[in-house]
């Protein structure tokens, strides 16, 4: 008789320990997340090399990969080839420039000359008159030859465009890496034709993972933005801590989403959280957790 009330005894603690443990339940539940970014080609052409595999770290500013230029340089050649020859025409015009310019300061010395004498009576109305006369000749020459000038410096400008328009294309050709991170997908393979637009490859900064769960309205009150909290994983014998910051709480409320399981939460209406994580390499995107409000 005392043997069966000392089992029922410990069944009964047992059961009402069960029944503790299970009483504990996680403030929020959710996935991790990071911030994707695709990288796509800026050029078309074939891909002379992309030095990059899945699950590699790159560093930000890295050249992973170059399409082929050969088009765009023999452009550019041919552009220059154009700017010197046009250039060459406006070398001629200004050489006349030059020649007027000497003659024109000859004919300013002259005038300046007849002025001092005609100021002295040594020189009549006429002479000065042809002086002043001869200097405005050469002014209107400097000017019409200027003016014809005019249509070669935009040629040139023109080109300067074109050529520099070349250029960043050609920058355009090196695939440099925008976002120190991990490679998550690589879409593109050498000697593969490209397009702009076409993606390359996809990447995230893995560093830190962003938690995004979701809570009650009853429990907006117990937290707020920079908030410590405890972030659990399951590793399969044992719940795994991680300490987390709140970095951003939803202003408005949405209807669980479909990644919970039962179907009387997934009709409440929930706010959504984030939670920055410091990753030691454990946490995947995608991954389940649950974050735990610490008590103060």
């Amino acid at each position: 008789m005392m043997k069966n009330i000392k089992i029922l005894f410990l069944a009964s603690l047992f059961g009402s320990l069960y029944s503790c443990s299970n009483s504990e339940k996680a403030d929020g539940y959710g996935n991790f997340e990071a911030t994707e970014i695709t990288i796509s080609s800026e050029a078309n052409g074939k891909l002379e090399f992309l030095n990059l595999k899945e699950g590699q770290i790159l560093e930000k500013g890295a050249l992973v990969g170059l399409v082929d230029t050969t088009q765009l340089y023999l452009n550019k050649q041919q552009l220059l080839a154009s700017k010197a020859t046009v250039a060459s025409k406006s070398d001629g015009v200004w050489s006349q420039v030059s020649v007027l310019n000497q003659q024109l300061q000859t004919a300013k010395t002259e005038q300046q000359r007849i002025q001092n004498m005609f100021t002295e009576n040594a020189a009549t109305q006429r002479q000065l008159d042809q002086t002043n006369s001869q200097v405005d000749v050469f002014k209107k020459q400097i000017q019409n030859v200027e003016t014809q000038n005019a249509p070669i410096i935009n040629e040139v400008k023109s080109i300067n465009a074109k050529v520099a328009q070349i250029e960043d294309q050609l920058s355009k050709c090196s695939i440099i890496n925008p976002k120190k991170g991990t490679v998550l997908t690589k879409y593109a393979e050498v000697d593969e034709i490209t397009s702009f637009g076409k993606p390359l490859y996809k990447i995230a900064d893995l560093e830190e993972m962003t938690l995004r769960v979701y809570v009650s309205e009853t429990q907006l009150s117990n937290i707020k933005i920079g908030q410590q909290v405890t972030v659990k994983i399951d590793t399969g014998e044992a719940m795994k801590d991680y300490e987390g910051t709140i970095s951003w709480i939803s202003a408005s409320a949405e209807f669980t989403p479909k990644i919970i399981q039962t179907k009387e939460e997934r009709v409440n209406l929930v706010y959504a959280v984030k939670i920055t994580v410091k990753n030691d390499g454990s946490l995947k995107i995608g991954m389940p957790a649950e974050m735990w409000i610490n008590n103060l």
